[in-house]
């Protein structure tokens, strides 16, 4: 018997779209039918998949049936993922929440709608993770982490333990959260950076030892 696949419709045709193809591609759960961004590049291609339309056709695609992952990518600010969100909210749109093939999540986990985990990541037992999340590439989140909504774990970051990241957060390449650390919403945390204390102020942070930009 063969596969029913969902058809699904693609939110911003950048980088981090690439990306997310390949995840999908990889469940075999999905039918790409296009991609919807800016009207200047309605027509051109993504890897195999075409741009078919704008944030003006979200509910021509829902009335068709279609889900919808956004594919925009998110460092320095989460608003354009979060208002892509909202506006698919309103119109009732299904949207989806998709984990790669290669990706080890723990069935104790809860992972909240519209939020990716992709290649090679790893979600132990107890994690919760929001709404709209990118977790990236082989990035680790160890038990009972807390991601809120709309946050970014990038590629190869280590989420310690009890850790609590909050809404809108986005944590660079490589970095390391040490067990337990509380961090509010609005951080930027850069690439390669060592936290090991709560962070209390929303702002930009780097480093090992880590200091405010």
């Amino acid at each position: 018997m063969n596969k029913i696949r969902k058809n699904i419709i693609l939110i911003g045709g950048g980088g981090h779209c690439i990306s997310c193809i390949d995840v999908l591609e990889s469940t075999g759960n999905y039918n790409i039918k296009g991609i919807l961004d800016l009207p200047s590049e309605l027509g051109k291609k993504v890897l195999d998949y075409e741009v078919i339309g704008s944030d003006d056709d979200y509910e021509k695609f829902s009335k068709m049936g279609y889900c919808f992952l956004i594919t925009t990518g998110q460092i320095k600010s989460a608003d354009l993922r979060k208002r892509i969100f909202d506006q698919l909210n309103a119109i009732n749109a299904e949207i989806e929440t998709v984990i790669a093939s290669t990706a080890k999540v723990s069935r104790y986990a809860i992972i909240s709608k519209g939020t990716i985990i992709m290649h090679y990541s790893f979600v132990n037992a107890n994690v919760r993770i929001g709404e709209n999340c990118i977790i990236n590439t082989a990035s680790v989140l160890e038990h009972d982490v807390v991601v809120s909504d709309h946050c970014h774990i990038s590629t190869k970051s280590i989420i310690n333990g009890d850790c609590v990241m909050g809404s809108e957060t986005f944590i660079g390449s490589n970095s390391c959260i040490s067990n337990g650390v509380q961090i509010c919403d609005h951080v930027l945390i850069g690439a390669g950076s060592l936290v090991l204390h709560d962070i209390k102020h929303s702002g930009t942070y780097f480093g090992n030892p880590l200091v405010k930009k």
